[in-house]
């Protein structure tokens, strides 16, 4: 496992991430625009308040708020630092290079996953300190701030393990980045739309139970963030599917989901060598 994680091309590409200004640069205004954002939304909630005071529901408000702002964020960064890895070292000729070194297939992998979304995950943990306000007003657990950020940390995995995905099997990086950005699209905004019209189709035909709006709730990560930031109505909209206010939709998404993590992992390492198998001549 030591030898998995801590190899010469994750620490190669920590390097070339983390030495270079501009990423700093970028994570200074990244965190001054969200400072801004929640200043902003504090100073204008507080002047609408008849008493002037920030109420705990107002504290909360700006929580989801920010909690999705930050999930738009990881869906829209994540495949475009994935989406290439592998197609890029292809598309500059040194890809047979690194596979003619020691480190085994799984090793790059795992390299290159890691360090690709090793600076969005350096963001979102730099936000946190931000993300504390709420806590100065009331309204928000420091446990719901926790499992949301866990979440983060899982769909930034989960979508990073699919631009991998594309990036092994596609030579273009183009090409993998573009139908990256698809499957994201289709998982989050596809989704969101055919559970809409699976429920009104449900509803034209007078029936409670909905599996296939199940289906695309449960491989939906922003309706799933819904259901940390708002289990009551969540509870709701699952009585509405016939499924009952107990039924662990997020633990069905996260299954779902790490199924399709590892599966991917599993056929990039596969197809990241090329079959060098010679068949023997009669």
């Amino acid at each position: 496992m030591r030898n998995l994680l801590l190899n010469p091309v994750l620490n190669k590409e920590f390097k070339l991430r983390f030495r270079s200004f501009k990423s700093f640069l970028g994570l200074g205004l990244y965190l001054l625009a969200l400072s801004v954002l929640m200043v902003g939304f504090i100073f204008l909630e507080s002047q609408g308040s008849p008493m002037g005071r920030f109420r705990p529901e107002q504290s909360r408000t700006m929580f989801i708020l920010m909690s999705f702002i930050q999930m738009g964020l990881i869906l829209f960064i994540t495949p475009g630092l994935t989406a290439g890895v592998i197609s890029g070292e292809r598309e500059k000729q040194t890809l047979n290079i690194l596979l003619t070194t020691n480190q085994s297939s799984a090793s790059i992998i795992f390299g290159k996953l890691i360090s690709s979304v090793s600076f969005l995950l350096l963001m979102i943990f730099a936000s946190m300190p931000i993300y504390s306000i709420v806590f100065l007003y009331g309204g928000i657990s420091p446990g719901q701030v926790l499992v949301v950020l866990g979440y983060y940390i899982f769909t930034i995995l989960v979508f990073g393990s699919i631009g991998i995905f594309f990036s092994t099997l596609v030579r273009k990086t183009i090409i993998a980045m573009i139908t990256t950005y698809g499957v994201t699209l289709f998982l989050t905004a596809g989704t969101a739309f055919l559970f809409a019209v699976s429920m009104s189709v449900s509803q034209m035909g007078n029936s409670s139970n909905n599996p296939f709006a199940l289906f695309f709730v449960m491989l939906n990560p922003v309706m799933i963030l819904f259901s940390f930031l708002e289990p009551d109505a969540f509870s709701e909209l699952s009585n509405q599917l016939g499924l009952g206010s107990e039924f662990p939709l997020w633990a069905a998404n996260m299954v779902t989901y790490v199924l399709i993590m590892v599966l991917l992992i599993f056929i990039s390492v596969k197809k990241l060598r090329p079959n060098m198998k010679v068949k023997s001549r009669r």
